[in-house]
């Protein structure tokens, strides 16, 4: 179990929150799947937002947003899913992302050429080269994080260690 007491401040979308995180790591996932998953609730962050189970979440995203009346809004992945999982979540959700720590040739690659709906509207973001590993590297199981974005330069702050990059983004289609 990772606890996280999260100050964010996204100016890009004039998100200022202080918040608390409990974060179940399953034991198959790894330390940068896992930040990278946190890092996508963090970016993502609105009401009804919700983490699932991560890689054991089954036929759910690894982050979601629903509405007061339960539908889901956004079906936000991790990683590098499968275009059958993005066509789902494209069809049930109004609003699909997903935020990768691989490498994003690689994930456009697996999902070129795959019927995908609305594929041409779904990013994928990434993270600077060496980002993530940096930090997954060093992150305990409780801290303190402070997070900015603005103008998709991401400031995080573990503890006292300072890490940044910039987001970037592709699309699907």
């Amino acid at each position: 179990m990772y606890r996280f007491s999260i100050q964010l401040s996204d100016v890009d979308r004039g998100v200022y929150e202080t918040l608390d995180l409990h974060v179940a790591r399953q034991p198959s996932e790894t330390a940068e799947y896992m930040l990278t998953r946190v890092l996508a609730w963090c970016l993502e962050y609105t009401e009804g937002i919700a983490l699932t189970e991560g890689v054991a979440s089954g036929d759910e995203p690894a982050v979601l947003v629903r509405d007061l009346t339960g539908r889901i809004t956004a079906w936000i992945e991790v990683g590098a899913p499968d275009a059958a999982r993005l066509h789902r979540g494209s069809k049930l959700a109004g609003r699909v992302a997903v935020y990768t720590h691989r490498d994003p040739g690689m994930v456009l690659d697996q999902l070129a050429g795959k019927k995908i709906h609305g594929g041409d509207e779904i990013p994928i973001y990434t993270f600077g080269r060496g980002f993530i590993e940096r930090v997954a590297a060093t992150l305990p199981r409780r801290a303190s994080l402070s997070l900015t974005i603005t103008e998709r330069q991401l400031y995080l702050d573990v503890d006292d260690q300072s890490y940044s990059t910039t987001v970037e983004e592709r699309m699907v289609g």
